[in-house]
């Protein structure tokens, strides 16, 4: 007799695990992501999440082989992983599970209780708080024990993170000039850029003009989203801003999906230690978008690992935090396949 017969019933319930990797999944959608496209989807199915890769979200001028979609979904998986350790339970995480899905990138199995993370539950709060600051950072220098809790937040997740120095600078500079001259010269690629960027209260992705800031005069030049050309670095005969900025460059081992992955991980969680240290991030993208730049970066770092993307990091000038950008809502990303709760029961009969 089918479920939905007359007398007969089935019930479906979510069950705990379903739930806190549900809740894990919400809060991976404040991750960060490649002009804030979100490019992840979620299922989770009983004691499993299933991390996709949502390759209609892809940009193919700026990232052709989609290594910062997956870059972006290595972010989301860190959130969730964060907020499942700061909740107390016990998972594991199969990245790449399947050959023959190349869009799933990652498994993660809810395993029962462990202890709640200290750590992790310092980086859930600054999930809810972290944003991308592009704005001038203050001329105070960013203290050093800081900066060694961020590296060691990447060695943590198997990647490092390698900060550069003074003398780096005009090669960072280079890298993004590099990558400027470029991605500007292409008009496909000024006209997908401007295909993501939002007026405020505009859709639930993209970059809105609110959290842009002038490119002014800096050390290394930032992306101009407005695509009409860099702004003036460190080499000019002007006042420089951002003097006191610092820069990262999220090194892995390798150069394929596994590594980019990796390197989203190691993105995230060099993020939130940074904004539980109260200091201000904005990632550099920019600088691996094409492969003349990630030869310069290479290069600066002596030919060891591959650069994934870099990070702008400082002292926030101001209390006041920039605009938060736009998220999609949770149920376009996160699909919650119900449990059956036990077999059909049949009716009782009548006066039993």
């Amino acid at each position: 007799m089918p479920a939905n017969a007359p007398g007969r019933t089935t019930t479906f319930h979510i069950g705990p695990a379903s739930q806190e990797l549900t809740r894990a999944a919400l809060a991976a959608v404040q991750a960060p992501s490649i002009l804030n496209t979100q490019p992840w989807r979620w299922r989770i199915t009983h004691d499993a999440a299933l991390l996709y890769a949502d390759q209609r979200r892809r940009l193919p001028i700026l990232d052709p082989t989609g290594r910062l979609l997956v870059l972006s979904c290595g972010t989301a998986l860190h959130h969730a992983c964060v907020t499942l350790a700061a909740d107390g339970a016990d998972f594991e995480v199969e990245p790449m599970p399947d050959d023959g899905d190349p869009d799933l990138l990652a498994v993660v199995r809810h395993r029962g209780v462990a202890e709640p993370s200290a750590r992790a539950q310092r980086q859930r709060r600054a999930i809810r708080v972290r944003r991308s600051d592009r704005r001038p950072f203050a001329t105070r220098p960013v203290p050093q024990e800081s900066l060694d809790r961020l590296c060691r937040a990447a060695q943590r997740t198997d990647a490092r993170l390698q900060m550069t120095w003074s003398r780096d600078l005009a090669d960072l500079a280079v890298a993004a000039g590099q990558a400027t001259d470029v991605l500007l010269g292409d008009p496909q690629y000024r006209a997908e850029l401007a295909a993501w960027i939002r007026q405020p209260g505009e859709g639930h992705d993209g970059v809105p003009v609110d959290t842009l800031a002038p490119l002014g005069a800096r050390p290394v030049p930032i992306r101009d989203f407005t695509a009409v050309g860099v702004g003036a670095n460190v080499v000019s005969r002007v006042d420089i801003c951002d003097p006191e900025a610092r820069y990262g460059i999220v090194v892995t081992d390798g150069d394929g999906p596994h590594d980019w992955l990796t390197a989203g991980v190691a993105l995230s969680a060099v993020l939130l230690t940074a904004t539980a240290e109260h200091l201000a991030t904005s990632p550099m993208s920019d600088l691996v978008e094409n492969e003349v730049a990630r030869r310069t970066l290479r290069r600066m770092l002596g030919g060891v690992g591959y650069p994934a993307i870099g990070v702008r990091i400082g002292v926030p000038a101001t209390s006041t935090p920039p605009p938060r950008a736009p998220r999609r809502p949770a149920a376009e990303v996160i699909e919650v396949v119900a449990d059956e709760a036990g077999p059909p029961q049949s009716q009782p009969p009548e006066g039993a």
